[in-house]
């Protein structure tokens, strides 16, 4: 059965916790967090930063003599696969390094353009440039480490 109006009306006004109350505490709650280790947070950019510089070298360095690895097994191999002299495992050692600078120099683009990307938004503050690319990282690292001898 309802509350009749003048019950309403003549009740005591009801106390409650304004939202706006709550989210002021929880707004100065984050800026002094953030305050307390701006350093730590600043450091671990400027980390990231020289990780992505050193990442993209290392990348640009690797895909450079790989393509000359490359270029100097893909005209060895006829030629060695002919010659009976040539023990068997060290001619599946040759192949597999070809292999393995082919993998690098087809991924040279993608691993170039995360790495690009990364920094980008790092540089600029833009967690949208950085934001997907934890998976590709992950494929780059998980390729690399695929290649690693056992």
């Amino acid at each position: 059965m309802p509350t009749p109006l003048k019950a309403v009306a003549t009740a005591k006004p009801v106390s409650f916790v304004k939202f706006s109350d709550k989210l002021t505490g929880s707004i100065n709650d984050i800026t002094r967090i953030i305050e307390q280790h701006k350093e730590m947070i600043d450091s671990i950019q400027e980390i990231a930063l020289e990780l992505t510089s050193s990442i993209g070298s290392l990348h640009t360095l690797t895909v450079k003599y790989a393509r000359i690895a490359n270029q100097i097994l893909d005209g060895l191999l006829p030629i060695l696969k002919n010659l009976p002299i040539i023990p068997k495992n060290i001619m599946q050692m040759l192949v597999n390094l070809e292999s393995m600078t082919q993998k690098i120099i087809d991924n040279e683009a993608g691993t170039a353009k995360t790495i690009t990307d990364v920094r980008s938004g790092l540089q600029t503050g833009d967690v949208n440039k950085i934001r997907g690319h934890a998976g590709q990282l992950q494929a780059v690292t998980k390729t690399l480490t695929g290649m690693l001898p056992k």
